[in-house]
């Protein structure tokens, strides 16, 4: 799962929509750096992520890419994924999807201890709405091009989004059978 997803899955209080960010960009134990609710944000991050790579669905919408782009395709699905969460934002929440990213984007915008690379993407972010605009399928194109300027062999995603064209429905499914299954394993509480 990507940003939205997380965000959407790890509670809606700003320790909880903080603590669901940084679970990308914490690493290691955690061990009293943050606020108590900040780290169980962070600890059901890395637990949806677990979860989410061990799933057998998301197995068969792995195996739905060519053999060039598995290395990454876990990447392109996460990203594939928050739009399906977008584009159906009404089927998952009650929350209007603009809503929910401003107050988002009002958290970010008034934290004043970012992690350093959060730090620097979150003004991006809430400038140019990252979150709601994984409703319109182009603007898959520019995040897995930023994405790719991280990697070592950024060739390996140079042709994802024509492979996605072409899976769009069948990975669409897998995310409408998939989510709800997700969203039970967030709601479950945790010992």
């Amino acid at each position: 799962m990507n940003y939205l997803a997380h965000l959407h899955l790890g509670g809606q209080r700003p320790g909880q929509l903080l603590g669901s960010l940084y679970g990308d960009f914490v690493k290691g134990r955690l061990q009293g750096q943050f606020e108590p609710e900040v780290e169980a944000a962070i600890q059901l991050h890395r637990s949806i992520d677990v979860f989410t790579d061990r799933h057998p669905l998301v197995d068969v919408a792995l195996s739905r890419f060519s053999l060039t782009r598995r290395r990454y395709a876990g990447i392109v699905l996460d990203v594939f994924f928050d739009h399906c969460l977008a584009r159906d934002w009404m089927l998952y929440s009650e929350q209007p999807l603009d809503q929910f990213t401003s107050d988002v984007y009002r958290v970010l915008s008034t934290e004043p201890q970012l992690p350093e690379r959060l730090a620097r993407i979150a003004p991006h972010m809430v400038a140019n709405d990252w979150l709601g605009s994984y409703r319109e399928f182009a603007v898959l194109e520019q995040v897995l091009r930023g994405i790719s300027r991280r990697l070592t062999r950024p060739e390996e995603l140079a042709a994802a989004m024509q492979e996605l064209r072409v899976l769009y429905e069948p990975l669409s499914e897998d995310f409408r059978v998939f989510y709800p299954q997700l969203q039970t394993f967030a709601a479950t509480p945790r010992i």
